[in-house]
């Protein structure tokens, strides 16, 4: 690989609010020596009214979709970069990404969502999602589906952690009124979450409960502490005696941002059992104790709480799993990139793929 073929330019498109992925790759870009070009993708969203049209009557469009792809092929076409890096359901269309590819730029989507999640399948990102070269998600469940979809190269690559907003804190008695809990639980009120949270409340234990939308459930209404920024969160998993670790079913994760970021903190930590976190931390005890059913749940939270020792010894094995593992998204950026040079041809061509013999 000869230095003129590495990537020095990126477009990036992403969230650009501070607990969003977009800005975690926004802040590692200069360790890699790289230079980004961001796009928000705020932008493309349009008043709420218009939201509310495209979403019910065009296909979950989102409202200024054809604008802000136009920005991105105006950004690609001034900036000439190596690589178009786009997260999530990234608002690009079809169209625009085939325009895109068509001046040599190799176009990647970290895929951080399930795009055959009922709740957000949308035609016109399926469409979009075969003009990329690499398609990289963060989930094994949709490998296949991707595939057959027509993606043209599919690969795994997961969450990861930045570790300017999640790493070890001291939290004293003195300054962890309203924060401290028996265990600990941050993220979005999913449905088939509910019945794991009301069990552990039923169950006497003191819950810490973050995430957007728990008040709107009569069981977890006095239960909930809001949506509260990375650096309430991560006091929150410091003072916790143990953390629970869902995944998100109705995206068929195996892993989950909190999977990374709350042992990146350090807590002992109590995760539904996948065979992703079995891959990352090992067999039972090793570094994380995992449950399959809620009275299991129940059961191991209570052992976990009559044991501090343990607890801290998990504790501090999980933290090096993933501190020590090469987990932030500075390494996933660096992984990323890599990819988009070893794809690229020496003359900075993407390297077609050929049809295979018939």
């Amino acid at each position: 690989m000869t230095s003129l073929n590495r990537v020095t330019t990126v477009v990036l498109v992403g969230d650009a609010r501070p607990e969003h992925i977009g800005t975690h790759f926004l802040h590692a870009a200069p360790e890699l020596g790289l230079t980004v070009h961001f796009a928000d993708v705020r932008e493309a969203r349009g008043p709420s009214m218009v939201r509310r049209i495209c979403w019910h009557l065009a296909g979950r469009r989102p409202g200024r979709l054809g604008q802000f792809s136009g920005r991105v092929l105006r950004m690609c076409a001034k900036y000439k970069p190596g690589v178009l890096l786009t997260t999530g359901l990234a608002p690009v269309a079809a169209e625009t990404l085939n325009k895109i590819g068509a001046l040599g730029i190799y176009r990647i989507n970290y895929l951080t969502d399930d795009p055959w999640n009922p709740a957000q399948r949308a035609p016109w990102f399926l469409r979009a999602l075969k003009e990329y070269d690499e398609v990289l998600s963060t989930r094994r469940a949709n490998l296949e589906e991707l595939r057959t979809l027509g993606c043209k190269r599919v690969g795994y690559l997961p969450f990861g952690f930045p570790p300017n907003l999640y790493f070890p804190e001291s939290v004293s008695p003195e300054s962890s009124g309203g924060i401290e809990s028996d265990i600990m639980f941050a993220g979005g009120a999913d449905t088939d979450r509910l019945p794991y949270v009301t069990a552990l409340a039923k169950a006497g234990f003191r819950v810490g409960l973050y995430g957007m939308y728990w008040e709107r459930f009569a069981e977890t209404r006095e239960l909930t502490r809001g949506f509260q920024s990375p650096t309430v969160v991560r006091a929150a998993v410091a003072a916790a005696k143990v953390v629970l670790c869902l995944v998100r079913r109705a995206n068929r994760d195996g892993t989950c941002m909190r999977t990374f970021e709350v042992p990146a903190v350090g807590a002992c930590m109590l995760v539904e059992k996948t065979d992703e976190h079995l891959d990352l931390f090992g067999p039972e005890g090793q570094a994380v104790l995992y449950f399959d059913t809620i009275p299991e749940m129940i059961e191991k939270t209570r052992w976990l709480l009559e044991h501090e020792t343990e607890r801290g010894r998990l504790r501090d094995a999980a933290h090096r799993v993933i501190v020590g593992g090469k987990h932030t998204y500075r390494d996933r950026l660096a992984s990323i990139i890599q990819c988009a040079d070893t794809r690229r041809s020496p003359g900075g061509q993407i390297p077609r793929l050929q049809p295979s013999a018939k």
